[in-house]
């Protein structure tokens, strides 16, 4: 009796299912993307790098390149609108016709500096003196996920460095100096307390 019961038990185990595994969470529709506005907490965390260029991250560019023209940028990076991927778009006229797409980039060969105003489209109303380089190689994959370079000078080097920084989850709050931030205080406040 007890050999059988035993074995019946054993036989239980073996036949047990192993659980499936948990489902991957639903892929945000492109066309709900919206600009997320600081503190939201994703601008502060690095963007992680993009495994799969396919037809919903194709969607996903065009509509970063729309919100980008609508907002009067000229870039907009995926952690922009709630996505931690590393993908950002540009476009020095700020037409969305006229946009490239950065994907997994990577900046190199910084030359010179240059001292400008800058704003972001995340921090609305709010603008200070940045420090760039003047001159940058950017490399990564277009939308049809071939590589490409592209050496950029002045403005358009300047587009770049700002958006890579959103990939790092660098803000254009944190290259502010103590006495700009100073002066942006209440400004910086008052954003803080619309997300309260």
């Amino acid at each position: 009796m007890q050999a059988k019961i035993r074995q019946s038990s054993k036989k239980k185990m073996n036949s047990s299912r192993v659980p499936p595994a948990p489902s991957k969470p639903a892929l945000p529709d492109p066309n709900a993307l919206q600009v997320v506005i600081w503190p939201d907490e994703i601008l502060s965390r690095p963007a992680h790098g993009v495994s799969t260029v396919d037809a919903w991250l194709l969607a996903v560019a065009e509509k970063m390149k729309l919100l980008m023209e609508e907002s009067k940028g000229v870039g907009l990076a995926a952690p922009q609108v709630g996505l931690g991927l590393r993908m950002f778009v540009m476009s020095e006229s700020g037409k969305s016709s006229e946009a490239s797409v950065w994907i997994n980039p990577v900046l190199a060969d910084p030359l010179g500096e240059e001292v400008s105003e800058e704003g972001c489209l995340s921090i609305p109303s709010i603008r200070g003196d940045v420090t760039r380089a003047k001159e940058i190689t950017i490399r990564g994959m277009d939308i049809a996920g071939q590589r490409v370079e592209k050496r950029l000078v002045d403005f358009p080097a300047r587009i770049a460095q700002h958006e890579f920084d959103h990939l790092e989850g660098i803000l254009i709050l944190d290259r502010f100096s103590a006495v700009q931030k100073i002066a942006l205080r209440k400004k910086i406040r008052a954003l803080e307390k619309a997300d309260s």
